[in-house]
C-alpha cells in the first residue's frame, strides 16, 4: 500500500512538472508577449511596462535579475525566456556585449530618439536615461565657488574632507575611465591618486551613505548620482541629508558634467524580436522618457523631453557628451589604475 501511494504521488508529481514546463513551452512562444531580464527593480519600471501594454496589447513579463544576469543567459543559451535586458551602467550593458548575448537592432525611430553617443554603433544597445555623477556638497562648509572641475578635487585644499564609495563600483569606475578617455591613462592616474590623498575615511557604504557622511560631519564633499538627491528628498528618514548639501556640476566651462546611462538590448536569442523592438521604441519615446524622468528623477535620453520638476530645481548643466562607447572601452584600464593607486 505505501508502495502505491508513494507511486501515485510520484505520478501526481511529474503530471504537475510536465504540466508546468508546458505552460512554461506556452509562455515562451507567445506572440502577444516579451520577456524581459531587468537589473533594475520592477517598482521602477513597472509602470512604463503597464503604459507599453496598454498601448499595444503586449504583455510585459520581468525577471528582476541583480546579479548573474549574463551568465544566465549564456547558461541559457538558445533556450533561454529572455528577449531583452534592462540595466544600469555602461558597465553592466558592455559586459553583455563582450559576453556576446545581444543582437543587433536597426530601427528608425530608436536613431531618431537617442543622440549617437548613447547607443552602439551596430545597435546591440540604447540608452534609455541619463544620470550625471556630481559633487554633492556641505552647505555649512563648502561654497559653490570653492568648486570647479572634477580634476580640481585633488586640491590639496581638500585633503580629509572628501568621501566616496568604493574605487570598484562601476559608478566610480566610469567616471574614472571618462577622465582616461580625456586626458589619458597617466594623467588619470595621476588624479586618482591625488583623490586617495585628500579622502577623510576608507570608502565604504552607498552614494546615499556618503551625503550621511558630509551631514553627520565626517566630511565636506563627495561624488554622488543625481537621482540620490531626489531619492533622499522623497525618504522622510533622509531628507535631512539632503538638505545639508548642494548639487554642483563640474567642468561647466569645459566638458560638462561626466554623464552615465541606463539602457537595454535586445537578446542574441529571443524569440519575439519584433516585440522587444516595439518595447525599446516605446521607451526611448515621449511618454516613457516623461514617465522615467518623473518617476526615477533621472535625465531624458531623447531630446526635448521635459524634466520632472524636481530635477529642473537642480538647474540647467553642461553635459558631457563623449561617446559612451568611449568610456566602456577604458573601464579595464580604470580598474588597473585604482587597483595601482590602492583606493579600496
Amino acid at each position: 500500500m505505501a508502495g502505491r501511494q508513494l507511486a501515485n504521488r510520484m505520478l501526481v508529481s511529474l503530471a504537475a512538472i510536465v504540466g508546468l514546463s508546458i505552460s512554461v513551452a506556452g509562455t515562451a512562444v507567445a506572440d502577444g508577449e516579451v520577456n524581459i531580464y531587468s537589473y533594475r527593480q520592477p517598482f521602477l519600471i513597472k509602470p512604463m511596462l503597464n503604459a507599453f501594454t496598454q498601448q499595444t496589447g503586449i504583455k510585459a513579463n520581468v525577471v528582476f535579475a541583480p546579479k548573474g544576469m549574463i551568465e544566465r543567459l549564456k547558461r541559457e543559451g538558445r533556450n533561454s525566456p529572455a528577449d531583452m535586458i534592462l540595466t544600469v551602467d555602461i558597465g553592466r550593458i558592455n559586459d553583455a556585449v563582450e559576453a556576446g548575448v545581444l543582437q543587433p537592432v536597426t530601427s528608425k525611430k530608436l536613431a531618431a530618439n537617442i543622440p549617437s553617443h548613447d547607443r552602439d554603433p551596430s545597435g546591440l544597445w540604447y540608452a534609455l536615461t541619463r544620470r550625471a555623477r556630481v559633487v554633492y556638497a556641505s552647505r555649512e562648509r563648502v561654497k559653490p565657488g570653492d568648486l570647479s572641475t572634477y580634476e580640481a578635487l585633488v586640491d590639496p585644499k581638500w585633503k580629509g574632507r572628501i568621501c566616496i564609495r568604493s574605487s570598484q563600483h562601476s559608478y566610480n569606475v566610469a567616471l574614472l575611465a571618462s577622465l582616461v578617455a580625456h586626458h589619458g591613462e597617466a594623467k588619470a592616474e595621476e588624479w586618482a591618486r591625488g583623490l586617495k590623498a585628500n579622502l577623510a575615511r576608507k570608502p565604504q557604504g552607498n552614494d546615499r551613505a556618503q551625503v550621511k557622511a558630509v551631514f553627520a560631519g565626517e566630511c565636506d564633499l563627495t561624488l554622488g548620482n543625481t537621482y540620490y538627491m531626489g531619492k533622499m528628498l522623497t525618504n522622510e528618514k533622509q531628507i535631512a541629508w539632503a538638505e545639508s548639501v548642494f548639487l554642483f556640476f563640474p567642468n561647466q566651462d569645459g566638458r560638462g558634467a561626466h554623464m552615465n546611462i541606463s539602457g537595454a538590448g535586445v537578446t542574441r536569442h529571443a524569440a519575439r524580436k519584433e516585440n522587444a523592438v516595439k518595447l525599446l521604441e516605446f521607451l526611448s519615446d515621449d511618454l516613457a522618457q516623461k514617465m522615467y524622468a518623473e518617476q526615477n528623477f533621472e535625465y531624458p535620453v531623447k531630446p526635448g523631453v521635459p524634466w520632472s520638476g524636481l530635477v529642473e530645481s537642480w538647474g540647467k548643466f553642461k553635459a558631457d557628451s563623449i561617446d559612451m562607447i568611449k568610456v566602456a572601452k577604458n573601464r579595464p584600464t580604470a580598474i588597473r589604475i585604482f587597483d595601482r593607486v590602492g583606493i579600496p
